[in-house]
């Protein structure tokens, strides 16, 4: 019986999704130490899902411009993931969303406590620069380093407070009253769309794009980000 473009689809992004985990796991802290509790925090939070969809578009925008993975992108890949992470786990305190379960299980405060919850965030959120930096040791030559330099100001522009946290704070202000058309306009750009931006314009980058290329990227990448806030 022949698959449908749907069947055949959906097990190419299975198979996507699981080397994408696979490649995230590599970079994920060993769970010993006087500070086993923090790294246990960090991994049960990465290991909770998601679609992984931030570094599946950063692996295949490079892709695009080379028509391979660049060994330097995949440190970018499992940062960003970090980062997103990092982020929900903040969201789920109970100063913010308050919510007990997040992607199916027990948020990660509501398994560690609220301040292991804290620090989880945090520590993923640093540790996603640490693991970011490892890009520079695969860099080959002076260009491939300075492409890694560039991405890796493109991270931090895009999660700093020009970007996903700039969104978030305007949300947490606005949270439970109406909101203007402009600043719902904003969150949406920054909130979700600034760190797809960031993966996308990062495989770019490091992929070799030329800036008119990013440009088209970094606009293709800000509608993706609209219309996954929109269906979300």
């Amino acid at each position: 019986m022949k698959m449908s473009d749907k069947e055949t689809f959906k097990q190419e992004l299975d198979a996507r999704t699981a080397e994408i985990e696979q490649l995230i796991g590599t970079y994920l802290p060993e769970e010993t130490g006087h500070q086993k509790t923090i790294f246990e925090a960090m991994n049960y939070s990465m290991k909770a899902g998601g679609k992984r969809l931030r570094p599946m578009l950063m692996q295949e925008m490079c892709r695009l411009f080379t028509g391979t993975l660049l060994e330097a992108v995949i440190p970018f890949m499992a940062a960003v993931e970090m980062i997103h992470t990092s982020s929900l786990v903040h969201d789920g305190l109970p100063c913010m969303d308050d919510d007990m379960i997040r992607r199916g299980k027990a948020s990660t405060w509501a398994e560690y406590g609220e301040d292991i919850g804290v620090l989880a965030g945090d520590a993923l959120m640093m540790y996603a620069f640490e693991t970011a930096s490892k890009a520079f040791d695969a860099a080959e030559d002076a260009d491939a380093l300075l492409r890694a330099g560039k991405a890796m100001g493109i991270l931090a522009a895009k999660t700093g407070v020009y970007g996903m946290i700039g969104g978030q704070t305007v949300d947490v202000e606005l949270a439970g009253g109406l909101v203007p058309k402009d600043k719902l306009d904003f969150i949406y750009r920054l909130k979700t769309g600034a760190l797809l931006q960031a993966a996308m314009l990062i495989g770019a980058v490091l992929g070799g794009a030329a800036d008119e290329d990013c440009k088209i990227v970094e606009d293709l990448a800000g509608k993706v980000g609209l219309a996954f806030q929109i269906q979300d």
